[in-house]
């Protein structure tokens, strides 16, 4: 007779942990030993999956890269992040389209949008800006009504151009997340009168006053549209703040967000992780 050993039990934060991080820039991390240390702490605080976000063409060979690596594990999204619409943007559209032939496939175009935060100072300079991010959005836009694929947006001090923008697309608003939620309320209904959604971040954490009107818009939000993120390095939840973010902190915004919402950690934990397999497709992977 062979002897075999008993499967070890899992550890207590394993059973009661299981989330996944929406929204996180890996690509950032600057060496393997680096990403590794996140990777562990990420699997003990019960985060085993994450998404990384691609935002230019700089980046989204390393995100295909890391989701080749780490199957079932880290997954990708392929997009131009308004930041990084330069003048030479219509060519790195042209290449996200061979993405979409890769293996593995991107979850989703994104992140994409528009940002009115970081325009230049001058009058003329900020309206050439508004007007590139507009043009790239919108192409983009065309791109995922082709693929038919989520997206993750990018919104700062844009939001009616960005709704009025998808509106004009014919993209399923099912298909479409508000990434890093800052909007209050009333925004929220009209996302969700749509079929869109916004995750949240860190932000729910902080206890200053400013981020009362984002627990308005989460409460306004339906429970089986949750999303959780980090946006990591940036946006670190309390008590992490001025530190680098890492998607292991999604825990913290979980615990908040089960607070604010009145119910358990593991029932929070079970929805927002379906909700994000579902809206990415993930169990069709």
């Amino acid at each position: 007779m062979i002897c075999t050993l008993a499967p070890r039990r899992p550890t207590p934060i394993m059973q009661l942990m299981s989330l996944i991080d929406s929204h996180c820039h890996l690509a950032r991390l600057q060496n393997k030993e680096e990403l590794d240390a996140v990777l562990a702490r990420a699997e003990s605080a019960g985060v085993h999956q994450m998404i990384t976000i691609g935002t230019s063409l700089e980046d989204w060979p390393v995100c295909l890269r890391l989701a080749e690596q780490h199957p079932g594990r880290i997954y990708w999204t392929v997009g131009i992040h308004p930041c990084d619409v330069d003048a030479d943007w219509d060519d790195q559209l042209k290449a996200i389209s061979t993405y979409f032939a890769t293996d593995p496939l991107p979850v989703a175009l994104g992140e994409i949008g528009l940002d009115y935060f970081h325009l230049p100072k001058f009058p003329d300079e900020a309206a050439e800006v508004k007007s590139r991010q507009a043009k790239a959005f919108q192409a983009q836009l065309g791109l995922a009504y082709q693929f038919d694929c989520p997206v993750v947006v990018h919104s700062r001090n844009a939001f009616q151009d960005c709704v009025a923008m998808i509106d004009e697309s014919g993209v399923d608003w099912k298909k479409i997340v508000f990434h890093c939620f800052t909007e209050g309320p009333e925004m929220m209904r009209i996302l969700n009168e749509r079929g869109g959604r916004g995750s949240f971040t860190g932000i729910l954490t902080y206890k200053n006053k400013s981020a009362d009107p984002l627990r308005g818009a989460f409460a306004a939000q339906p429970l089986d549209r949750l999303m959780l993120e980090t946006d990591s390095p940036f946006l670190p939840p309390e008590p992490h703040r001025g530190q680098p973010n890492e998607p292991a902190f999604v825990r913290l915004v979980a615990e908040r967000a089960a607070e604010l919402a009145g119910i358990s950690l593991e029932t929070l934990e079970a929805q927002t992780t379906a909700n994000t397999r579902a809206f990415f497709g993930l169990n069709e992977r």
